[in-house]
């Protein structure tokens, strides 16, 4: 490899998105792949896995999209190019009609950039607006109608300085793509007791279910979340499982609640995140199928919110409650509905029930003597005007509360990382 001089060397910031399908590959499997063949180029540090707006209805599973930064000479920008392209074009599933990749390349991230990688994350961008955007700062390649573009400019611009977690993803031999996955769930618990809560959403022990491998034909065998990477290689080396082809780990927005911004109930819109202030109005019912609704008031604006039945026990919570209790809902909004991902209880109102008094003779509940006429004690006669008030007991606690690993998206926080006030983790 020729002598590069400090002067010449530049930071090259390579994103691709939208290079699978429903019926296979993974963009981040690609991306795996692509390190490999940039090697001599100089790759840095861990590939950037940014989770988009999770509302998003062209993506496939987790809306992810992938960056790697390069330390490469001036002249060198289309040669990665180049070679990144070839990769796209030898892997990507191309000929499904809902996949459309972009590569993007840009030498630094613009404040521009970045702004519109939040609202990627956060909202829905046009396909025109990206793609103005990556020709204005650097190269760009679209594949058919280039929506990709979207998701690459967006996993090199989001940042990742202040809140960042890390996914070490194992891929699968190719021959065994398609095909059951072989992992030993023994193996899984032991990682996830050594390793927890320093790594998480691996299992959900509440349900019984490992949660940390795809279901779907896609090289992926698993992938394991966490805050500390060596506690996420101390899991990875634990775990048995049939062979793995690769692994990397990924610097990643999951598990932040990045996707959530504070709103109001009278702005919020479909297809993005909030949480939100109100009252409890409508009380919870349940519908066909096992879906839990409750209805939510502020300044005289209503919206529903809704967990459905993949939340499991998290609806034993939303069924304890009451009009006039005070909530912060967390989720995001569909049919004008907020599909929980979390909610906080701040106050809880008092509930009461009335019921005819005790004859203080006989201990006998009195009966009523008439409209407007008291209660009279059947056995001595003795009469009352005041029936009894009594302050009935609230099982539910205030509190944040969470859906559990199994009903969790990749980019929700969970509550073991979260700090201050009262939490109920799911385990």
């Amino acid at each position: 490899m020729p002598c590069i001089h400090a002067s010449t060397v530049k930071k090259v910031l390579l994103g691709i998105d939208d290079t699978d399908s429903k019926k296979g590959m993974c963009t981040t499997y690609l991306v795996a792949v692509l390190v490999e063949a940039l090697q001599n180029y100089g790759v840095k540090g861990y590939p950037r896995l940014i989770r988009l707006n999770p509302n998003i209805k062209y993506k496939t599973r987790g809306n992810g999209a992938v960056a790697i930064e390069i330390e490469a000479e001036e002249d060198q920008a289309m040669g990665i190019m180049d070679i990144a392209v070839r990769k796209v074009e030898e892997m990507a599933e191309l000929d499904d009609p809902e996949t459309n990749p972009g590569i993007v390349l840009l030498s630094h991230i613009p404040p521009e950039v970045e702004k519109f990688s939040e609202r990627v994350v956060r909202d829905e961008v046009t396909i025109k607006e990206a793609m103005d955007l990556a020709k204005k700062y650097g190269m760009v390649h679209a594949f058919k109608n280039g929506r990709g573009v979207i998701g690459a400019l967006a996993a090199i611009g989001f940042s990742l300085q202040d809140n960042y977690t890390y996914e070490l993803v194992a891929y699968r031999h190719k021959e065994r793509w398609g095909t059951p996955r072989r992992i030993d769930k023994t193996s899984v618990l032991e990682a996830d007791r050594a390793t927890y809560p320093h790594t998480w959403d691996t299992v959900d022990l509440t349900n019984d279910k490992t949660v940390f491998s795809p279901h779907s034909p896609c090289p992926v065998l698993f992938g394991i979340r966490g805050d500390d990477v060596d506690a996420i290689e101390m899991a990875f080396k634990t775990i048995k499982s049939e062979e793995i082809e690769r692994y990397v780990i990924f610097k990643t927005n999951q598990s932040t609640d990045a996707h959530i911004v504070t709103g109001k109930i009278a702005s919020a819109k479909n297809g993005c995140s909030y949480v939100l202030g109100g009252t409890v109005v409508k009380q919870p019912h349940s519908i066909l199928g096992g879906h839990v609704f409750f209805t939510i008031a502020e300044n005289g604006h209503k919206i529903d919110c809704a967990a459905y039945e993949p939340t499991k026990k998290f609806r034993d919570v939303i069924r304890q409650l009451r009009a006039g209790d005070e909530v912060l809902v967390y989720g995001s909004v569909k049919d004008k509905t907020v599909n929980l991902e979390k909610i906080e209880i701040t106050s809880l109102k008092d509930q009461f029930v009335v019921r005819n008094p005790s004859c203080p003779k006989c201990q006998k509940r009195m009966k009523s003597s008439g409209k407007n006429q008291g209660y009279r004690c059947r056995k001595c006669g003795t009469k009352s005007q005041e029936e009894e008030i009594l302050l009935v007991p609230r099982c539910l606690e205030p509190g944040l509360y969470e859906t559990p690993p199994c009903a969790r998206r990749h980019i929700s926080k969970p509550l073991i990382r979260m700090s201050g006030g009262k939490i109920h983790p799911s385990r």
